[in-house]
């Protein structure tokens, strides 16, 4: 957030609300919840960590949610999430995220 935001809010309320509202932050969807978005490969969400984009995501598609996470609501351990290209991996819920970044989910796949 810039100083001339910062200066615009006039308060710490203020400036969490302006802060979770921001809306220029990009969720790639992985292919195997493609069936869910109609086929929308990415999604513009909102939050200031990974974790309330996700939520905001599952808000937006319900079905998402048990495909993400487990009953005690942990990102199952088989998906990866990377902002810009970086892992976030191991503190993925609480990792603060900004406006233009971009979060992609990973499925991964293992075996033989």
């Amino acid at each position: 957030m810039n100083a001339g935001a910062l200066r615009s809010c006039g308060s710490l309320t203020n400036v969490l609300e302006f802060a979770c509202t921001m809306g220029n932050i990009i969720l790639e969807v992985p292919q195997f919840l493609q069936h869910l978005t109609n086929g929308a490969q990415s999604f513009n969400v909102k939050g200031a960590t990974v974790g309330e984009c996700l939520e905001n995501f599952v808000e937006q598609f319900p079905l998402a949610r048990k495909l993400l996470f487990n009953k005690d609501s942990r990102l199952f351990g088989h998906i990866d999430i990377y902002v810009n290209g970086v892992s976030t991996f191991p503190e993925e819920s609480v990792r603060p995220v900004s406006d233009g970044d971009i979060i992609t989910m990973l499925y991964l796949v293992n075996g033989g």
